[in-house]
């Protein structure tokens, strides 16, 4: 379990497989913003909420020029299935070994109930045109988010 980076600080380089088979490269998209946000799981309530207030304002990230991905520790065929039954209009991207998800501070240790495990815990990063944590939201609330994650992109541009 890593600490959680800080705004300023430079976003870790990471390539990962998309929900469609291809390569995503964090590289590929410098001199652009990139949101990317971290769930736990695939098709569950809450990651569901989530993936679709997102995908509800594809509109509204793309005229920003800001491209968004999500990632899980969920595989290839998992996402698939979660984009195929919501529409999902962005990459979700597989983190099973969540290594990616450790450099971003997002594998924590979680406690439902009394019962602690490792898992990830629900996070957004906004990424700036040089590659930058421009705003970091740890432990996500989902009701709002994609509206918070929308505000800070026109303060911060």
């Amino acid at each position: 379990m890593s600490d959680w980076p800080e705004e300023g600080d430079k976003a870790p380089a990471f390539t990962l497989a998309t929900d469609g088979g291809e390569k995503w490269k964090l590289s590929d998209w410098k001199g652009q913003w990139v949101v990317v946000y971290f769930y736990p799981k695939d098709d569950t309530p809450g990651c569901t909420k989530e993936a679709c207030a997102f995908r509800d304002q594809k509109q509204s990230l793309k005229r920003a020029g800001v491209q968004l991905v999500g990632i899980s520790a969920d595989d290839q065929a998992s996402h698939e299935k979660f984009r195929d039954k919501y529409q999902l209009n962005f990459p979700l991207l597989v983190d099973k070994g969540h290594k990616v998800a450790e450099k971003f501070g997002a594998w924590r240790e979680k406690n439902m109930y009394g019962k602690k495990s490792m898992g990830i815990v629900r996070s957004t990063f906004l990424i700036d045109s040089e590659g930058k944590f421009a705003k970091i939201w740890r432990r996500v609330r989902v009701d709002g988010h994609d509206q918070e994650v929308l505000s800070a992109i026109k303060a911060a541009q």
